[in-house]
């Protein structure tokens, strides 16, 4: 199997950022095109489990819009081959001090590159002696 043909990486890398710039931006029909519209999606949120396209779309659509924006720290996509990928990332919301970590699993689809199984979780905070 090829790891990171840069073909490959190039195409994920610019999913990957559309996906971001739709997540900073709101633009929940970014988002929705970008997860695969199938019930064997899954994403698991810092707050949720979600089952299926369907569960995911209805999240993206009642999810809170203020205090969107963030920084990505120490991002790394890995290809395998030429139709699977994942992006692993962790982030720092500008309106707190919080760290955030996101995975994302990524195949090439007919109608593109999708998540197809996605997490976020954050790290807890320490409190001062």
């Amino acid at each position: 199997m090829d790891i990171n043909l840069p073909e490959v990486v190039a195409e994920v890398t610019a999913a990957f950022d559309r996906y971001e710039s739709a997540l900073l931006n709101n633009d929940v029909a970014v988002l929705d095109e970008l997860f695969w519209n199938s019930p064997h999606t899954i994403r698991y949120g810092s707050t949720e489990n979600l089952y299926g396209y369907e569960a995911i779309a209805t999240f993206r659509s009642q999810r809170s819009k203020p205090n969107l924006e963030r920084t990505l720290l120490n991002t790394v996509i890995t290809t395998y081959g030429h139709d699977l990928a994942t992006a692993n990332t962790h982030y720092q919301r500008h309106s707190t001090e919080q760290i955030g970590r996101q995975t994302q699993t990524w195949m090439r689809t007919p109608d593109g590159w999708r998540v197809v199984s996605a997490h976020v979780s954050f790290l807890p905070t320490s409190t001062p002696d």
